[in-house]
């Protein structure tokens, strides 16, 4: 039975990749109305991140937000059928890639994006502008699925156009080695991943357990770093990918004090447009010493 749900997911995610882009927006627009009935203790979460970064906030406008971040969701699992089963020319239309670098340089840089929910979007369509650039795949970092039967098979689908996906626990010492090499090599380092390696540093006024490895990894590779985020465009029509210059005197002698810097520049990304954020993952997971559970 599970076998059989998996396969009928599978045709789902086809069939949006080939009906009308418009078709597949509202899709996901409705999916987006049923998820929340489904996933209680996501809304508790979102809810929670929300009230922790936005207190001076009333509870509606809290809500709104909500509400909006629910719809972008369900959008952006429905654009999945095209960037994981589309065409190129599907991906190209979809997501344009700004880059205030040359990605062709083979210079050593690390680029470190954020939980948008674009992200899928622009890590897949950097990957094939990078194909067309003809320049060494990209690497980025995933976490293993528990579901056997998606686990190949999105791994592959995010592959197709080049790009290495390794698991997130291991491969550091390779990534080094890869950043050194010009490789574009991309960390997601906006999630809580344990206390090892990491300090609370603020994101939104909250103290923040966020992992130290970004200016640790460039410093050992001899890097700049790069932001890469990508944003729905004023129309909503598609996303754009944008890639940064490099964040100036980045890495320094002070880990905490460039990761803080991080999670600032990322402040700066999300509050133009703040339900774009993946609110609904657990940000705050661990506290500091004595501070009561956000969620």
């Amino acid at each position: 039975m599970k076998f059989f749900f998996n396969c009928l997911a599978h045709a789902f995610l086809w069939l949006l990749a080939h009906i009308p882009y418009r078709w597949t927006v509202h899709v996901g627009y409705f999916l987006a109305r049923l998820a929340p009935r489904f996933s209680k203790s996501r809304v508790k979460v979102i809810a929670a991140n929300l009230r922790a970064c936005f207190p001076q906030m009333s509870e509606s406008e809290r809500e709104q937000i909500q509400k909006e971040h629910w719809r972008l969701l369900g959008r952006s699992f429905a654009e999945r059928g095209i960037l994981w089963l589309g065409s190129e020319q599907q991906i190209t239309e979809l997501v344009e890639v700004q880059s205030a670098v040359n990605l062709a340089d083979g210079k050593p840089r690390l680029y470190v994006g954020m939980h948008m929910v674009g992200i899928e979007a622009g890590l897949i369509a950097i990957s094939l502008h990078l194909k067309k650039l003809g320049v060494k795949p990209g690497i980025t970092l995933y976490i293993h699925m528990t579901n056997d039967y998606f686990e190949p098979r999105i791994k592959a689908w995010r592959e197709r156009f080049g790009a290495r996906m390794l698991l997130r626990e291991h491969h550091g010492r390779e990534l080094i080695r890869e950043i050194k090499q010009g490789t574009f090599v991309c960390l997601s380092p906006d999630m809580d991943l344990g206390r090892k390696d990491s300090a609370f540093v603020p994101f939104f006024g909250v103290a923040t357990n966020t992992v130290l490895s970004v200016s640790k990894m460039a410093q050992l590779a001899g890097a700049e770093v790069c932001p890469i985020y990508t944003v729905l465009k004023e129309d909503g029509s598609g996303y754009v990918c944008h890639v940064g210059e490099a964040w100036p005197g980045f890495p320094s002698e002070d880990a905490i004090a460039d990761t803080a810097r991080m999670n600032a520049f990322f402040e700066t990304v999300i509050r133009p447009r703040i339900p774009e954020y993946y609110w609904i993952h657990k940000r705050f997971k661990n506290r500091p010493d004595g501070e009561k559970s956000i969620y």
